[in-house]
């Protein structure tokens, strides 16, 4: 059984940052992707930001150049640096690992961001 506990969500105006972390307690099995998902109220879930174990980071194209992705293979955590947030990034972000063909997801953190 793999566990996904997140941290960092929060309340934040438009054009401040946030960092959120996500740390799984595995053991004896390899995590292949890590990553973040996101759902904003009233829409599906969407894909925000992964990295395959000793991949390259993939971004989607709303959060390029503003998010950065960060993977710590050897503790199994990771984090998002949110830069420049905007109104539209306001949604719960959910952290997820995938390994042995299997997905697993963290409960969800709130970020919101208001004036």
């Amino acid at each position: 059984q793999v566990q996904l506990v997140e941290s960092g969500g929060g309340l934040v105006q438009p054009g401040e940052s946030l960092r959120l972390s996500c740390a799984a307690s595995v053991s004896g099995f390899a995590i292949e992707t890590m990553g973040w998902y996101r759902q904003p109220p009233g829409k599906q879930r969407e894909m925000v930001a992964f990295a395959k174990r000793y991949g390259s980071r993939v971004y989607a194209d709303s959060v390029k150049g503003r998010f950065t992705l960060l993977r710590d293979n050897v503790n199994n955590k990771v984090s998002l640096e949110m830069n420049n947030l905007k109104f539209e990034d306001t949604a719960v972000y959910f952290c997820y690992a995938e390994l042995s063909q299997s997905t697993y997801w963290g409960q969800g953190t709130q970020v919101t961001v208001s004036s």
